[in-house]
């Protein structure tokens, strides 16, 4: 068989780019793929940073609800740490590398601050056409974000059902209702002021009873809650209530005042 000259031409090519291959009785000159190593090249793995270990004890934060929102704060800023509150000793455990403890210690100095507190003055001042006849001061402490409840007066007993047993003796049930003076605050601290909620009531037992038993007392009932914003210092006005069953009226009005 006579060779083609540019077949002869193919083979005088290096042998590393091209692939003798008879088909047909043509030789064809294909180039030829790289050669590959035996042996495959593994890259080192990179070293892994040393884990160290902190406990973290909240000084200023003592609610549950707190604390738990603390720590789902940690763990979205600090997603490779592993983070555990742990509620008998008020405390957050971080396990990870050298600089998320240090994030952590960040955060945690930001947000674990001492709450303000304020003492918050009532004064209920009673009138009757447009005359002061006596004043009642009420003072409480009260923290930012907190909330506090006071209460001053009596329990009255109320009878709320009877019935017989097969003896000659009969059972009386009794609820007890509070009377006298309630009050509930809670604010919000901010470099504006204070954004007070407040419920105050004031209840008291009538001279007349109801008709369905003598038993049964009338409560005079008088009662506000609303939202203010407070600035320290400055006596504000809440509103006024009438009196029921009479002609005077009550002035509330409180002072909030930084304690130190």
């Amino acid at each position: 068989m006579k060779s083609d000259p540019e077949a002869a031409d193919c083979l005088r090519l290096p042998f590393a780019l091209r692939l003798a291959v008879i088909a047909g009785g043509l030789l064809l000159a294909v180039p030829a793929l790289p050669a590959q190593s035996a042996a495959t090249e593994t890259k080192p793995s990179e070293p892994q940073p040393p884990e160290a270990y902190q406990t973290f004890y909240l000084s200023n934060v003592t609610q549950q609800a707190d604390a738990n929102d603390i720590s789902t704060v940690l763990r979205n800023m600090i997603p490779k740490a592993h983070i555990y509150y742990v509620v008998s000793q008020n405390a957050i455990s971080v396990r990870g590398r050298s600089e998320d403890l240090q994030l952590a210690q960040e955060i945690l100095s930001d947000v674990d601050r001492a709450r303000m507190a304020y003492r918050l003055t009532y004064s209920i001042h009673e009138m009757e056409n447009g005359k002061s006849l006596a004043t009642r001061r009420v003072s409480l402490v009260v923290l930012s974000g907190g909330r506090t409840v006071l209460k001053q007066g009596s329990r009255v007993p109320i009878v709320t059902g009877s019935f017989d047993t097969d003896s000659r003796k009969s059972n009386t049930q009794v609820q007890y209702q509070d009377v006298g003076l309630h009050i509930e605050a809670s604010l919000e601290s901010s470099p504006e002021g204070v954004r007070l909620r407040t419920h105050v009531e004031q209840s008291s037992v009538a001279d007349d009873k109801a008709a369905a038993s003598a038993q049964d007392p009338v409560i005079l009932q008088t009662a506000f809650e609303g939202v203010s914003s407070l600035v320290a210092g400055k006596p504000l006005v809440l509103g006024t209530m009438d009196v029921p069953g009479t002609s005077r009226q009550e002035v509330i009005e409180v002072v909030a005042e930084p304690v130190s």
